[in-house]
């Protein structure tokens, strides 16, 4: 069975603390649907973008914004995983959105066939290694680590998945999600495309969690700010049956929850500028519908005209701007007409 060792530091401790107040502060946040669906697609290219950086693709952030708008026919092999990992965020992000994704085996195996289609021999995409593997130095050339046989590898996940399910009401998410992280690193059970596939999962593994880091921000982004910090964190050195007694995920899991927080105060730094922004900013009389359809569950125009002094012309003028900003929508007609918070 697989027991990680790991203390709950007060760095820990503090960071998950912070992590909850962040989210709880995000989610009682309304954001018009324009702002939202700009900061999605920022989030999935500053993914792609760094995820694949972090494993050396050395294509600059301008060329992956046009690689995905255009989608060449005829890609080389960095274009090729960029292309790959964004199909791979789209079909995961879909299985989060439905509440479909079901974390096992089959999915990780998917995970990696995809962001590994075209660049490696077929019959290794979407396989668990049949084949010794070794991970070195980029810098340097020399072999670090040695990690598990390839006969261990598929027993070794399979415990990794008991785990996850048996703690997912005992353990902080946060925890678990990293746990899985590192630990998927350690056992590096594909020939290529492990560190992509660890950061692909583990965004499901939040999601499922109730952490969706598909919308609105990217973890990897905190990672390849630092490369060799991440590699430092994430990975270990020596022979995986020396020194797998001795892997301790305390140091690992307090990176992890740092760059969780770094990326939501990025984010909210986002929000409260594009919220700035004349054609998206908010007075206080729209902020008045708001709050009555929050507590009441609708709100009439005439019910408006007795909480504001604006006339008529004004009041539908409030209506339609939250209309366009996606915030609210309209149901009925005539004299029947009423507004709710658009779901």
């Amino acid at each position: 069975m697989f027991y990680p060792k790991y203390t709950i530091s007060n760095k820990l401790l503090a960071n998950i603390k912070k992590i909850a107040g962040l989210v709880v502060n995000l989610n009682n946040r309304r954001f018009s649907d324009v702002i939202l669906s700009e900061l999605k697609t920022r989030a999935r290219v500053m993914s792609v973008f760094s995820s694949t950086s972090v494993e050396g693709n050395p294509l600059p952030l301008t060329d992956v914004k046009r690689i995905l708008k255009n989608k060449p026919e005829y890609a080389r092999d960095s274009e090729k995983e960029i292309i790959n990992y964004n199909e791979a965020l789209i079909y995961l992000e879909s299985l989060t959105r439905k509440n479909s994704a079901v974390f096992n085996n089959e999915l990780i195996l998917n995970i990696q066939k995809t962001v590994t289609k075209g660049l490696i021999e077929k019959y290794r995409c979407g396989e668990i290694r049949k084949e010794p593997v070794f991970v070195n130095d980029p810098k340097t050339g020399q072999t670090i680590y040695l990690p598990p046989d390839k006969d261990e590898v598929e027993s070794f996940l399979n415990d990794l998945y008991s785990y996850l399910s048996e703690n997912e009401n005992k353990i902080d998410s946060l925890i678990l999600a990293g746990i899985f992280h590192k630990q998927f690193v350690v056992i590096h059970p594909f020939v290529d495309g492990n560190g992509r596939t660890a950061r692909l999962a583990t965004k499901v593994l939040l999601a499922k969690m109730g952490l969706d880091t598909f919308n609105l921000f990217s973890f990897e982004n905190y990672y390849n700010q630092n490369v060799s910090k991440y590699f430092q964190e994430v990975g270990v050195m020596g022979n995986y049956h020396e020194v797998k007694d001795g892997i301790d995920f305390t140091s690992w899991l307090e990176y992890f929850t740092d760059g969780i927080i770094d990326e939501l105060l990025r984010v909210g730094k986002d929000l409260d500028r594009e919220s700035a922004m004349p054609q998206n900013e908010l007075k206080e009389h729209h902020q008045v519908i708001i709050d009555q359809i929050e507590e009441k569950g609708y709100i009439t125009d005439r019910e408006y005209s007795n909480l504001t002094s604006r006339a008529k012309p004004t009041r539908n003028l409030d209506f339609k701007k939250l209309i366009s900003l996606g915030i609210i929508e309209k149901k009925g007609r005539g004299k029947a007409t009423y507004y709710k918070l658009k779901q």
